[in-house]
């Protein structure tokens, strides 16, 4: 078997829109630079993301000079949003945290409102040092995320990815495979290594940056949305259900939390250290 290896790099600008994937990326304590900085919230300042709104997945926001995003969805123009200046604060709910943000204003708040058809406020994460611990049963003191989900980072291999469209197939719902990696919504994806690897990784080596897993990725029902048309469908669930249950868990991938910043390429070397 060939060697692990960085094949892709993947940074989500908005939480639960579209990405892209650039060649390389500054890791920073709190994740990938730019990734999900910026978030969409209902008049009760609770976020959404596709698991309520899986039109979210048409929405495709970019990374521009100076933490400014460009969004794009269909039937509407582009919209660039620069980062608010500094000022009031709004509250963010994310799951179990309250998390201070700085409104982007009405232009942008009227672009995403239009098109998801209900009222939202765009907020940017103007301190990521600051504002989010991680939860601390799996971080260290003074370790912070994003608005991301609860960890800086997701892993995932391409040998997973395969060998669970091999049991989509043989399950009751084939017509549903194969699914791509872009269902499960990683920051890195390695290549070279055997499927499921990552189970038993504690801490990696992508390049220059070491990083320590923090706990397996249980998965929802975001990877039941085609992220090209927003449909749902029932895999994968149905079959991590069958093979892939941990606890109360579907699991796929796995979270990580930087311990040293730098910078990852896609092709770098990927080194297990324990």
């Amino acid at each position: 078997m060939s060697k692990p290896v960085l094949h892709s790099i993947h940074v989500y600008p908005l939480k639960a829109a579209a990405g892209h994937a650039p060649h390389e990326a500054v890791v920073e304590p709190w994740g990938p630079a730019g990734d999900r900085r910026w978030v969409l919230t209902d008049e009760k300042n609770r976020i959404i993301t596709q698991r309520a709104r899986p039109r979210m997945a048409l929405v495709c926001v970019e990374a521009l000079a100076g933490g400014a995003i460009l969004a794009s969805a269909p039937g509407r123009e582009p919209l660039t949003v620069p980062v608010p200046a500094p000022g009031g604060t709004t509250t963010v709910e994310i799951w179990n945290d309250k998390v201070e943000g700085v409104p982007a204003g009405v232009a942008a708040d009227a672009w995403f409102s239009d098109f998801l058809g209900i009222a939202v406020r765009l907020v940017h994460l103007d301190d990521p040092a600051t504002r989010r611990p991680i939860d601390p049963l799996f971080a260290r003191p003074g370790e912070t995320v994003s608005f991301a989900d609860g960890y800086p980072l997701l892993v995932t291999t391409l040998a997973s990815l395969d060998a669970l469209n091999t049991l989509i197939a043989q399950g009751d719902r084939p017509e549903e495979g194969p699914l791509p990696m872009n269902r499960f919504r990683p920051n890195l994806v390695v290549g070279g290594t055997a499927a499921w690897a990552e189970d038993g990784w504690s801490r990696i080596a992508v390049g220059e940056v070491v990083l320590r897993v923090a706990k397996m990725c249980g998965r929802c029902v975001v990877t039941t949305t085609d992220q090209t048309t927003a449909e749902r469908g029932r895999e994968p669930l149905r079959t991590l259900a069958r093979h892939r249950r941990f606890g109360d868990k579907l699991v796929f991938g796995q979270n990580l939390v930087p311990e040293s910043p730098g910078s990852v390429r896609v092709g770098d070397p990927v080194r297990i250290l324990e």
